[in-house]
Parts: C-alpha cells; sequence; structure tokens
C-alpha cells in the first residue's frame, strides 16, 4: 500500500499530493500544481485533536459511486412533480436553490410552504448497492483518538445505510442529521453552533473533513481545523464548478484526495 504524505491546503510552495511507490520512488500528483500568492496564516495541526468529524456523501465513500447522482435524481423528480414543472425547468429550480439555501428542501420550505418529512424519505430512498465494506477505513478511523461523529445534510436513516454498507458504523459515537440541525443545512453556522452543543464538543479540539470547501468556512471560523476531502484528477467529477472552488481558501487547512491515507498519516504522526 502506497503512504502518502499531504501537503497542506495553504502551503505557500506548490499544491500537491505526494506518494512514494513500494520501490521508494516519489510521485507528485492527482491535483495542480500552483503558488499561492502572499502570505498566509499557517494551518492548524492535529496533535490538538480529540474529537473528529466526518460529513458523510463523497467524503466517507468515492464521489464516483454517484450515490448523489441518484439523491439529485429523485430531488429533481420530486420538485417537478410537487410545483408541476417540466424536468428541465425543475433542474434550474434545484440548481438555484441549492446554491442559495444551501439545499433544495430549504429552498422548497421557504418559498412554497413544503413539509420536509415526505420529501426527506422520499430523495433518500436510492441504491445503497454500489457501496461495499471498506475495512482499512474502519481501521484508519479506529486509530484516531478520541470521539468521532457524522454531520450530515441528509437523514439518520440515509446515514445508518451508509456507515452499514461501508462496516464503519461501530466507529462513530453518533450522527447529527438534517432533523438534529432543526432542518437548517451546511454551510450555515448555526448547524454546526447546534452540533458542538448537544454534543458538548470543544471546537478548537476538533477536526471537520468535508467534501464542499463552502462547508468548511463555518467550523473554520469556530476554531476547528478543516480537510477538504476531493476526488483524484482522473475521475469524471459529476458537480457544478462552483462546488469545487476554494481548495487554496484561508478556510482550508488541509488537502486530500485519499482519506485512508490522510488518516493512517495522522495516526502515524501522534
Amino acid at each position: 500500500m502506497a503512504i502518502f504524505k499531504h501537503v497542506p491546503a495553504n502551503a505557500s510552495t506548490s499544491h500537491s499530493t505526494v506518494s512514494r511507490n513500494s520501490d521508494g520512488r516519489q510521485d507528485n500528483f492527482r491535483m495542480n500544481s500552483a503558488r499561492d500568492s502572499g502570505a498566509r496564516p499557517a494551518p492548524r495541526e492535529f496533535s490538538h485533536v480529540e474529537i473528529w468529524v466526518f460529513d458523510l456523501d463523497n467524503t466517507l465513500y468515492p464521489h464516483h459511486l454517484n450515490l448523489g447522482r441518484q439523491v439529485d435524481e429523485r430531488i429533481r423528480n420530486y420538485v417537478a412533480k410537487f410545483l408541476k414543472l417540466s424536468y428541465e425547468d425543475a433542474v434550474e429550480l434545484q440548481k438555484d436553490y441549492y446554491k442559495r439555501y444551501g439545499a433544495t428542501m430549504r429552498g422548497l420550505m421557504a418559498e412554497h410552504g413544503m413539509r420536509p418529512d415526505d420529501y426527506l424519505e422520499f430523495v433518500h430512498q436510492i441504491d445503497h448497492s454500489p457501496l461495499e465494506p471498506n475495512p482499512a477505513l474502519g481501521a484508519a478511523i479506529e486509530k484516531l483518538p478520541g470521539r468521532k461523529f457524522i454531520l450530515t445534510n441528509g437523514t439518520r436513516k440515509h446515514a445508518d445505510a451508509i456507515m452499514q454498507r461501508l462496516a464503519i458504523h461501530r466507529h462513530f459515537e453518533g450522527v447529527f442529521d438534517i432533523l438534529a440541525a432543526e432542518l437548517e443545512p451546511k454551510p450555515s453556522v448555526r448547524t454546526y453552533i447546534r452540533f458542538l452543543e448537544r454534543h458538548g464538543v470543544d471546537a478548537t479540539k476538533a477536526a471537520m473533513f468535508e467534501d464542499l470547501s463552502h462547508n468548511l468556512v463555518a467550523p473554520h471560523a469556530l476554531g476547528m481545523t478543516t480537510v477538504l476531502v476531493v476526488p483524484p484528477d482522473a475521475r469524471v467529477i459529476l458537480r457544478g464548478g462552483w462546488e469545487l472552488q476554494g481548495h487554496r481558501a484561508p478556510h482550508v487547512d488541509h488537502l486530500t484526495d485519499d482519506l485512508v491515507g490522510f488518516l493512517e498519516a495522522i495516526a502515524c504522526g501522534r
């Protein structure tokens, strides 16, 4: 297995991921090399971290499995039926509400008075079979010292199904879902504050792993160490360009395209 060394996302030199092959050769790969302009704060590290918080979808499993695409399709079908729109118009409205409200559901509630129960049940009725047990991920999470949580804009039922498929459910103390967030999705700072208060978490002793940069703005401002989990360049990315922005933003302390390798490196460095 390759051992990965991950360069902090806001390092002032090259912005890349580094690996060493089994024969000791070093490869720079997967992230476009770039130089940041201007001095930036040093990234927060992990020696003080006692609480590990993970987003769910496209963070704990690879984006290319396209579970999110299934959810998107069901959201669009729900919007089309609920508002009696064409599928094409439903797609545009979904994108608009997702950008403006953080979740399509929130836009439907705010502008159309939708009740969320049926919506949440419908959109998460997806095929989880592409997910397979990931013992390497489970072992890497287990080695992290301290408490572990999932913080998701999805439902607890959806999170449980994914954790069971990945065989990582026993490693997490709890799941903070959209209902626990009082139907206010990330990136709202109030959602993170609710999570911290409910579970008695000191933000300055916590790390947040997330696949969307804008969802790391609030946790970083609250004092958390932040990690952006991105797909390898070799994969086809089926998401909007605006969702992929912010890799080099000050609120991203670290960047990785290999979560298991990243977590193993953290555990080895403690």
